[in-house]
């Protein structure tokens, strides 16, 4: 009767812990693992949930920055004044700045009615803010643009009692616009 074959396995001695027989990557990898998928788990969800309590300075930077006076009227054709474009975006000359740290409805193109009519809400909203007097254009130097090429600038007041009166926070407060740093926005439909 012929014997049967043994495996290649035969007489090997097999390890007696779990991390005898890997190598170091990989018993670094398994320890670490579980401690990095709980540190992308944090990051993701402070990113997507971690909204700002403030949006804007707590008082007026000492870096430069730029008074901007004079009424500010809705854009339209043949405006070459400063205007606002909608309730997060206004026009300087030929520089166009979005508001930091908010997001307003669109107005051109609204993705629906009820956006367009939130959209005219916060355009206005905005119109009132920037008319209501002088305000200060601050924020990082040099300037920084999104994705649309428009400068990302903070617009702050100086109060009579030194506090700092910030539009976005405005905004936000009235309802016309949400708190917004990055990440997925919410549709206003």
């Amino acid at each position: 009767m012929p014997f049967p074959r043994r495996s290649a396995s035969y007489g090997r001695i097999l390890p007696t812990h779990r991390w005898q027989g890997l190598s170091r990557g990989q018993r670094l990898w398994r320890a670490m693992r579980w401690w990095l998928a709980l540190a992308v788990l944090i990051a993701v969800m402070g990113y997507f949930f971690g909204g700002p309590q403030r949006i804007a300075p707590q008082a007026m930077p000492t870096g430069p920055s730029e008074v901007v006076k004079g009424p500010l009227v809705r854009c339209g054709k043949g405006r070459g004044a400063p205007c606002v474009v909608d309730g997060d975006t206004i026009i300087l000359g030929a520089r166009t700045i979005r508001v930091i740290g908010i997001d307003a409805p669109e107005t051109h193109p609204a993705r629906c009615p009820a956006e367009a009519q939130q959209g005219e809400a916060a355009t206005q909203m905005l119109l009132g803010l920037v008319n209501q007097g002088p305000f200060t254009l601050a924020g990082p130097s040099p300037a920084v643009h999104d994705e649309y090429g428009r400068e990302l600038r903070h617009l702050l007041r100086a109060r009579s009692d030194g506090s700092v009166q910030s539009i976005a926070d405005d905004m936000v407060a009235s309802g016309t616009a949400r708190a917004y740093l990055r990440g997925p926005r919410d549709p206003w439909c």
